[in-house]
């Protein structure tokens, strides 16, 4: 039987292990702490069409192409699992002030041109919506084909369907890929990646959320998700069976996750401003994670060697892009790359030769 050695165990990780041993590969997945990190820091959006901006093309394509295999693969973890992972149905990014209403106006024009079906907004249409956000929202885009799902009911059915599989998990750090014995690798560790292979071209992104717990009597959270940028920053609202997430912040600062009061502090503030009730909710958690980013915000996912395989760069996309992320891991390990994956080849970096395997101490965490 082939064998094959999945390192790193975030979502991307462990949906490769899964499918991977479904599909007759001997599997054996290595992280000390399985879903411990970016997966278990996110807001779980499936947003590409209402982030999309002129100009980037193949970020959408990309995008649009992961959100279409979702139903599919969200219905191949229940029946796998018995668990449904979804949390809302739409997305509705709204609007302050006129400068962000013209530019919803903008993301419509051009993700519609696209093919795409997104709902630019007035007042009383954001409110028939949801009712329940500020007053001084004036505009918003409705796009009702963007769904949310829970990030932690997904990593814990992810590591029962791998396990159900046979895929071996061992608590254990991958100091270098030379030292596997695998006949395929597939290096999955998020930004710690290129501690692994030198000058892959992936960083730490910084990111913290907050997630709250709803109490009796408060008002009602927003059934979809909800967007935003306030004061300049960016600002979303997420829906879970117990209350809502709120995120995020972006910094680049390294392996960094401890939680800043000023990052809660604006994520409280930006929050409040769209939805005045937050206040009443129950502050039941503030985390952060390192997001793998990379310079064009596309994922490095395809051959780095004969017997390597790179699936990490997904940046704050890493929910939304795993479905397609998984299907190109397998196609390529069949030698069969699927064509909706070349934007994101990892040799589009570079016209040189890949670089060996890290021999170099450090491990991934």
């Amino acid at each position: 039987m082939r064998t094959l050695a999945v390192v790193g165990g975030g979502v991307i990780g462990l949906g490769v292990a899964w499918r991977a041993a479904e599909a007759g590969w001997s599997v054996t997945l290595f992280d000390p702490a399985v879903g411990s990190g970016a997966s278990w820091v996110a807001g779980g959006m499936l947003a590409p069409l209402s982030e999309g901006w002129p100009g980037e093309d193949r970020v959408l394509a990309f995008g649009a192409a992961a959100l279409a295999r979702w139903p599919e693969f969200a219905a191949r973890v229940e029946t796998a699992t018995g668990q449904s992972v979804f949390v809302a149905d739409a997305t509705l990014t709204v609007a302050l002030d006129a400068a962000d209403a013209a530019d919803l106006r903008t993301v419509a024009e051009w993700v519609g041109g696209r093919g795409h079906e997104l709902q630019v907004l007035d007042r009383a249409g954001v409110r028939a919506l949801e009712p329940n956000l500020a007053r001084t929202v004036r505009a918003g885009l409705h796009a009702p084909a963007e769904p949310a799902i829970d990030n932690r009911r997904l990593v814990a059915a992810l590591r029962r369907a791998a396990t159900a599989a046979g895929v071996q998990i061992r608590a254990e750090s991958v100091d270098a890929l030379d030292t596997l014995t695998h006949d395929q690798i597939v290096l999955s560790a998020g930004a710690a990646s290129a501690r692994l292979w030198p000058d892959l071209p992936v960083r730490p992104i910084k990111g913290e959320i907050l997630r709250l717990r709803q109490r009796p009597g408060v008002t009602p959270a927003p059934q979809r998700v909800v967007r935003a940028r306030v004061h300049g920053r960016a600002m979303y609202l997420v829906p879970r069976a117990d209350g809502i997430v709120v995120g995020a912040t972006q910094y680049e600062a390294g392996f960094d996750t401890a939680v800043t009061v000023a990052g809660v502090r604006d994520l409280i503030a930006d929050a409040e401003a769209i939805f005045p009730g937050i206040g009443e909710y129950e502050l039941a958690e503030a985390s952060a994670g390192s997001r793998p980013g990379t310079p064009d915000n596309l994922p490095l996912l395809g051959r780095l060697s004969d017997r390597v395989v790179a699936a990490t760069g997904n940046g704050r996309n890493g929910m939304l892009t795993l479905p397609l992320t998984v299907d190109a891991v397998l196609a390529q390990l069949a030698g069969t790359p699927l064509p909706e994956a070349e934007p994101a080849d990892p040799q589009r970096f570079t016209t040189a030769h890949p670089p060996s395997p890290s021999s170099s101490a450090g491990g991934v965490r």
